[in-house]
């Protein structure tokens, strides 16, 4: 062979070594066994990578596939063509790693085998879980590192400071895992990472970094992560202006403020994010130059001002919120109608405008064709909505919010094609409705509640969400319902839905919240519901169903269940339920008609936060709640007993009402100290006796104290001064003897005193000038053994009746003292004693009767401008009744029977309008009864007992009258005029209410029975009240047996 041939055999054996895969480098074997260390270090779990379907990943957008790469690595197979392994090809060094969404869970240790990959470039080990690790410190082993993506995969710690040694990173992703950055190590990662292109830093705890350190990122950077960082301070505007930056995301940073650049604002930004920060100012003209904008966030800021008619230049605007900012002005309307501007926007697809204080439909909605989300919620649109409006985006549309507006009238045909989610709530919307929103194929979530809707219940067969609270449907469930098999959330609550439930009501299997709360259903449960096991929330209270307690159901995940106010019946055994509750959180069964005993234990070893027992006929000793449960009340029920010092275990307790029942023996010690978080402690009408115990701990959030109606004694603890949030205190109708609580005065919320039939004693000595129960507007002294003057000093220290313009500008109601719970205590009003369970704060009273007071009324009552009721009787005063009292320009009830007044009634008590009943009967008064006005309307028993007085309604006639004058018109229908006179009063209180706790008012009447004109009177005042309030119609004051 000569040498041309062997010359030409050379460079074709050559050629084939660089061309044929086989004859590349295999793996270098050390290399390959690190890889196997690594794989063997780390179980596979499915679960820890469901984020790889959050599509979370901002650097990425194409999604990884989730599957466990290292599941296939083994020694037989050269490692360069395993899963995610990427190996250089002429060395055969390992320089990629891709492991993102691989099942991993474990430990990553700081002396891992991958830190014997000197040569990788990239490792992503992204949407895995490493246990909290933490990232380990030797980062150096990676000289040549240019992608390093550690995102969603559960790392924990202090970011390390060898991290800036990456000199060569390109792209750096440290986003959501529990990190913390701090500032010095920041300053050295921008000072080394000169040509970093993307940092995702987003939930990375960067509370120690001044964002003044932005200003030296690279100027090559296109992507800057920083969502969640908890930054503090201002952003520097400058970032805004990097020349080579397209995402921008520094939403999520509420102590984060700063101002959008106003002038030369320029650049290539595509996305721009400043939800929830403080960046406040105007929204600059400028920002019609960055025409390259798709995605524009600036909702829940501070901005103000009005939005830029240069907005509209933004012709590649694809999303678009400004959700709650301070507008002051609403969208420019005119701007999108002038002719050059035909179609803005043209490439919108979504369009959030929450709370933009808009009043009516942007009309450049109309031509909007690709638009897929719309939110217009929390806004002022009034009125019907618009024939166009039901056309927009006719293929394209997915979800519209039109939720808290002031739309009214019907819902018109829909034909929205891909329509999944429709959300009409808190309207005024009317009459039934359409066929065609049930057969929207797409539609998965449907919300039309607190609207007027009626009819019959629609039939939307593949609703996986249907929300009809609040609405007029009626009539009963139709057995169709048992086909929506991807039914998982039905909320028919607060409708007239009447009838049983349909017996194939199980066969909604994927159901897992119902609420039917506030209808008219009755009888028994179907049993097909043991098939919904995925129930965690089943609410029927406030129906008429009459079933036994359902231990049938086989709902493992039930967390709340609740029965209140139905005609359950029977004994509730936990114990021998099949479903046991493993997870109940949540157990209300009041107001039914349950019996038998409960064992001690048997609440004590479950997890109920929640226990609400009350209003049945159970016996027995007291449950002990569990030591999560903050509300407990077995209120009105036969339980029986002490009450165990083991219920203090249960230091979560928030409220407990364990008022009538039948409980004896003193209180244990540790009830008043053992919780710094109790707020509500109602022991009222048993028959437990001893003294208070005399310690209230310090800093505790004590509300309402009640123990009245049982048989305490001694004298009040001192340590309630230590309850500076006490609003209620009633402990009438026991045996203390003590004096007057003055000290309770310093209480700076304490709105309500009761103190009535006990054994107090002694003159109420208040210093003058003292600035004691300013809030006070229920104070009850009545039935006790006090003397002396009536207490001037007190009375001018009662500011909140004095004022007489509470209702406009505090609520109808008071606020529900904690979780719901309303405080309620009793009132003798009118001849009726009354059980306020919510209070009105319109509500305020004095009553000092059956003491033994002396010497004049004090002319500063006059002072008590909104004071309602006024009781001074079965004392010993003398002197005359002050013309003062015709101040009290609300007074309603005014009783000074059995004293000794004397003198004339004064004739601007007639001035009295709202004056319903008045008693001076049993005194020492004389002359005439004066005709004014309101004088004229009562009875002879108002004035009777006085011998020296005479004229009208007294059959004696007065000095030089021939006889008794004849009857006005206005009080031959007494009783009908008071209707009318409290009508008025009602209508008056609806428009200027607020002097009241939030009540329903119980009242049992003892002398006088159920009187009409305060049934229709008091009913009238709530629903006046409640409409101007706004607030939801329900009654304010019931009777019993009503």
């Amino acid at each position: 062979m000569g040498w041309r041939q062997i010359l030409g055999l050379l460079c074709f054996l050559f050629s084939l070594h660089f061309t044929l895969p086989f004859a590349s480098p295999l793996c270098l074997p050390h290399q390959r066994d690190a890889l196997l260390h690594f794989k063997n270090s780390f179980m596979l779990d499915s679960k820890v990578s469901r984020s790889c379907d959050l599509s979370r990943r901002k650097i990425l957008p194409s999604m990884h596939t989730c599957y466990p790469k290292t599941k296939s690595w083994n020694k037989s197979v050269d490692c360069c063509s395993w899963d995610g392994v990427t190996c250089d090809g002429v060395t055969s060094n390992v320089i990629g790693l891709d492991l993102a969404c691989s099942w991993l869970h474990g430990t990553l240790h700081s002396n891992s085998s991958l830190l014997l990959l000197h040569h990788l470039q990239s490792l992503d080990l992204s949407c895995n879980d490493f246990a909290r690790s933490h990232i380990f410190p030797n980062l150096s082993a990676f000289p040549e590192m240019t992608y390093l993506n550690l995102s969603i995969s559960n790392f924990y710690g202090t970011i390390p400071s060898e991290i800036s040694c990456l000199s060569k990173l390109v792209s750096l992703d440290l986003s959501f895992s529990s990190l913390k950055l701090k500032g010095p190590v920041f300053t050295m990662l921008v000072q080394n990472l000169t040509i970093v292109r993307e940092l995702v830093l987003d939930e990375v705890n960067m509370s120690m970094v001044s964002p003044i350190s932005f200003v030296n990122l690279s100027s090559s950077l296109t992507y800057l992560g920083i969502a969640g960082c908890c930054l503090e301070g201002i952003f520097p505007n400058t970032i805004f202006r990097k020349p080579s930056l397209i995402t921008l995301d520094i939403g999520f940073n509420e102590k984060l403020s700063g101002n959008l650049p106003k002038t030369n604002w320029t650049g290539p930004l595509v996305s721009l994010t400043l939800s929830e920060t403080n960046f406040s100012g105007e929204i600059p003209n400028s920002i019609g130059n960055m025409n390259s904008l798709t995605i524009l966030d600036l909702s829940w800021c501070n901005f103000i001002g009005h939005i830029p008619s240069s907005v509209v230049d933004l012709k590649q605007l694809q999303v678009l919120n400004l959700d709650w900012n301070y507008f002051s002005k609403v969208l420019d309307l005119e701007i999108f109608t002038e002719t050059r501007l035909k179609y803005p926007f043209p490439k919108l697809r979504v369009l959030s405008l929450s709370a933009c204080n808009l009043t009516e439909f942007p009309y450049f909605l109309n031509s909007s064709k690709r638009l897929t989300y719309l939110d217009l919620n929390s806004n002022r649109i009034s009125g019907e909505i618009p024939m166009w409006f039901w056309g927009i985006s006719h293929d394209t549309l997915e979800l519209v919010d039109l939720s808290n507006n002031l739309l009214e009238g019907g819902i018109q045909q829909l034909h929205w094609k891909q329509l999944s989610y429709i959300s009409f709530r808190n309207n005024s919307f009317q009459g039934p409705l359409p066929s065609s929103i049930c057969q929207l194929s797409s539609l998965l979530s449907l919300d039309l509640s607190n609207n007027n809707f009626s009819g019959n219940m629609p039939q939307c067969s593949q609703i996986q969400e249907l929300n009809l609270q609040n609405n007029s449907f009626q009539g009963p469930l139709p057995s169709s319902i048992c086909q929506w098999s991807s039914l998982s959330s039905l909320d028919l609550s607060n409708n007239n839905f009447s009838g049983n439930l349909p017996q194939c009501f199980g066969n909604l299997t994927d159901l897992s919240y119902l609420d039917l709360s506030s209808n008219k259903l009755q009888g028994p449960l179907p049993c097909s519901l043991v098939k919904c096991m995925d129930l965690s929330s089943l609410i029927l209270s406030h129906n008429q169903f009459n079933d036994i307690f359902p231990c049938w159901l086989e709902a493992r995940n039930l967390e709340q269940l609740n029965l209140e106010d139905n005609k359950f019946h029977g004994r509730v055994n936990l114990i021998d339920c099949r479903l046991s509750f493993p997870t109940l959180t949540a157990l209300s069964i009041a107001n039914n008609n349950f019996t038998g005993q409960w064992p001690m234990e048997v609440l004590s070893n479950t997890s109920l936060y929640l226990i609400d027992l009350s209003n049945n006929k159970f016996e027995g000793p007291i449950p002990l709640p569990s030591s999560m449960t903050f509300y407990y009340s077995i209120a009105s029920n036969k339980m029986t007993g002490k009450i165990p010092p083991l219920i203090c275990n249960a230091t979560n307790l928030e409220i407990i009402d364990l008022s009538d029942n039948g409980l004896i023996g003193t209180l244990p010690r540790c009830l008043t100290n053992f919780s710094t978080e109790l707020s509500i402690l109602n022991l009222r009408m048993n028959h437990l006796e001893g003294k208070i115990p005399q310690s209230f701990c310090w800093r505790n959030y004590l509300t309402t104290l009640d123990l009245s109606q049982n048989r305490f004694e001694g004298t009040l603890p001192r340590s309630l001064v230590n309850c500076k949030y006490l609003e209620v205190v009633d402990l009438s109708d026991n045996q203390i003897e003590d004096a007057f609580p003055t000290w309770l005065g310093t209480l700076p919320e304490l709105k309500v005193l009761i103190l009535r039939s006990n054994n107090f004693e002694d003159i109420l000595n208040i210093p003058k000038g003292a600035h004691l129960f300013s809030k006070l507007h229920i104070l009850d002294l009545s039935n006790n053994n006090f003397g002396g003057p009536l207490p001037a000093n007190l009375i001018m220290n009662l500011k909140a009746m004095m004022d007489d313009e509470n209702g406009l500008a505090k609520p109808l109601y008071m606020e529900p003292i904690d979780r719901g719970y309303e405080a309620s205590v009793t009132v003798t009003m009118k001849g009726l004693v009354i059980e306020l369970v919510k209070i009105l704060t319109i509500f305020t009273t004095i009553d000092l009767s059956r003491n033994s007071f002396q010497g004049d009324i004090p002319k500063v009552f006059g002072h008590l401008h909104s004071l309602i009721g006024l009781n001074l009787s079965h004392n010993h005063l003398t002197s005359s009744i002050p013309p003062t009292l015709g101040n009290l320009v609300n007074l309603e009830w005014l009783d000074l029977s059995s004293n000794k007044l004397s003198g004339e009634i004064p004739g601007v008590l007639g001035d009295l309008a709202f004056l319903e009943c008045l008693n001076l009967s049993n005194n020492q008064l004389t002359g005439r009864i004066p005709q004014e006005k309101q004088l004229s309307t009562f009875s002879s028993n108002s004035f009777s007992g006085n011998p020296s007085l005479c004229g009208f309604p007294l059959q004696k006639a007065c000095l030089g009258d021939d006889q008794p004058p004849p009857p006005s018109s206005s009080s031959s229908s007494d009783h009908e005029e008071h209707e009318s006179l409290f009508k008025q009063k009602a209508m008056w209180i609806g428009y200027a209410s607020g002097i009241v706790i939030g009540i329903s008012i119980t009242y049992i009447a003892l002398e006088m029975g159920r009187p009409k004109w305060l049934t229709r009177g008091v009913g009238m005042l709530e629903r006046r009240a409640a409409k101007w309030m706004e607030m939801p119609n329900h009654k304010a004051i019931k009777f019993y047996g009503q």
